[in-house]
């Protein structure tokens, strides 16, 4: 059965807290909650789902977006039509980037941010994120593009930032020779 998930507001003052690691192997509670997770962001993605029970689409979602003070963060990407892969970093750093910056040419959202804002968000084209998937094993994830648009976005709400903090408030637009639109 599905059950949609609370997600906090970006009102709620816990959004923009810094998370503090996570110690130790997964609990059984944290495991049910990750499922649950990728669960809800994959529902997100598919229309009919999506519709049925009333979701917001959303390809990332990071601990503190449900409350929990602790550096996990879930992505669900479809890299093909109906086709999903599932990301899930315990602990994520970004040890390397490109130089290259680039911004998603609608904008982004957020799933704790429930309006509208405008303006584009300069990110990596190109990251190297490291963590502990849930096993407790390290991993080593290269992401480009929307991929790493998302791990940037979602380790960003791990140090309560939210997307719209790193829009230029004087310049809220760039311009194809400014910055690589996608």
């Amino acid at each position: 059965m599905f059950q949609k998930l609370h997600i906090l507001d970006e009102k709620d003052p816990r959004i923009r807290k810094k998370s503090v690691p996570y110690e130790g192997p997964l609990t059984k509670e944290d495991r049910d909650l990750i499922n649950r997770i990728i669960k809800h962001l994959t529902y997100s993605q598919i229309p009919e789902y999506e519709k049925k029970y009333n979701l917001r689409p959303g390809m990332g979602l990071a601990y503190p977006q449900v409350g929990i003070n602790k550096r996990i963060i879930v992505i669900v990407n479809e890299y093909q039509q109906g086709k999903f892969e599932e990301f899930v970093v315990v602990n994520p750093k970004i040890i390397s980037h490109s130089e290259e910056m680039i911004a998603a040419e609608a904008g982004e959202g957020c799933l704790s941010v429930n309006r509208e804002i405008e303006g584009h968000v300069p990110r990596f084209a190109r990251v190297t994120v490291t963590g502990y998937d849930m096993d407790g094993n390290y991993i080593k994830i290269r992401a480009r593009e929307d991929l790493s648009i998302a791990f940037q976005h979602e380790i960003d709400h791990l140090d309560g930032i939210l997307f719209y903090d790193r829009i230029n408030k004087k310049k809220p637009f760039f311009t194809e020779n400014e910055i690589r639109l996608i």
